[in-house]
């Protein structure tokens, strides 16, 4: 199969090796020339990856790289993908499988992922939509380290062609259905991630972050059930698996963004001066708003919130999840 990957950043190039292993022929579109030529002329990714990738790799600045493709990986920043799909699909000349890697809502409407590049790309240049998500790290998917994700879809035979197209020795994919109780899922644990970033940032430990990984995936399961996702989901790769290492991992970006506000005291500088894409900063303000609608209990998440958009402190927020009314678990 021909596969384009949209971005040229960590994830994408992490996936583009995974289709270049298995003997697929990839192409990654980016807007850095930099990076372009850096994957072209040195089979590297330098800016995201100290070692060589596969050396059949290859990359374009010039959207028409999509053409004939029979896959197309969206690894786009969430606020980027909406602009990136309109202008991808103009140059797509057949129906494709569109893969969604990202983790998040659309940052005003807060609709899934999936439902927005649906809404996005025609029928005509569409086959089907699927999202590949789940516990993974690019920096240990480049490696060749075992990793597992699903491939999430209502479409179950394009998900199957997913799953085939990506699995082998390191990387291994499972079938799910359960759209919204997954893309909540691995959109909601960026959030505790920031939390557990936040915690270890002001002093606390292992037991005030098993707590948190608890709690949190109470408040995920809440929330994504009411949504309409399936209270199993949140005991899967995409609930309590992404949660674990998002929430533990110096690899994760939520986790270190958490943890650099928490050592500051505050929020304001690092969102003042972060360059890196941070999903849960978005992802926080979207369940934030969306539970205040609902009327659902998010302690953990509002807390967050309060962190990133009201000025609070991260001791502020901890204290207030610890002397909130006494409950039975």
């Amino acid at each position: 199969m021909k596969a384009a990957v949209l971005g040229t950043g960590s994830w994408g190039t992490a996936l583009a090796q995974v289709l270049a292993d298995n003997g697929h022929e990839v192409i990654l579109y980016g807007i850095s020339e930099e990076e372009v030529n850096d994957i072209n002329e040195n089979h590297r990714n330098s800016h995201f990856f100290p070692d060589p990738i596969h050396e059949s790799l290859r990359a374009s600045t010039d959207l028409k790289c999509l053409q004939g493709a029979d896959v197309i990986i969206a690894a786009v920043p969430v606020k980027a993908m909406e602009d990136v799909l309109r202008k991808a699909q103009e140059e797509v000349t057949k129906p494709a499988i569109w893969i969604n890697v990202a983790k998040g809502f659309h940052p005003v409407s807060h609709r899934l992922l999936s439902d927005v590049m649906k809404e996005i790309l025609p029928a005509e240049k569409r086959r089907a939509v699927v999202s590949l998500i789940g516990p993974s790290h690019a920096e240990e998917v480049i490696k060749r380290l075992y990793t597992c994700v699903n491939a999430v879809s209502n479409d179950e035979e394009a998900a199957e062609t997913v799953q085939h197209l990506f699995s082998n020795r390191y990387f291994r994919v499972y079938r799910n259905t359960d759209v919204i109780g997954c893309e909540i899922g691995v959109a909601l644990k960026n959030v505790m991630a920031l939390a557990s970033g936040m915690l270890e940032g002001i002093g606390q430990g292992d037991n005030a972050r098993a707590a948190l990984m608890t709690r949190g995936l109470a408040e995920m399961t809440r929330f994504g059930v009411l949504c309409g996702g399936k209270k199993e989901t949140y005991l899967g790769l995409d609930g309590v698996g992404d949660l674990i290492v998002t929430c533990t991992s110096r690899h994760s970006r939520n986790f270190m963004a958490g943890l650099a506000i928490g050592q500051d005291g505050g929020a304001e500088r690092f969102l003042r001066e972060n360059t890196r894409t941070t999903e849960g900063i978005a992802a926080c303000k979207a369940v934030y708003e969306m539970a205040q609608k609902m009327g659902v209990e998010m302690p953990i998440t509002e807390q967050v919130y309060h962190v990133l958009y009201e000025q609070a402190s991260p001791y502020e927020a901890a204290e207030a999840l610890m002397e909130r009314k006494l409950k039975s678990e």
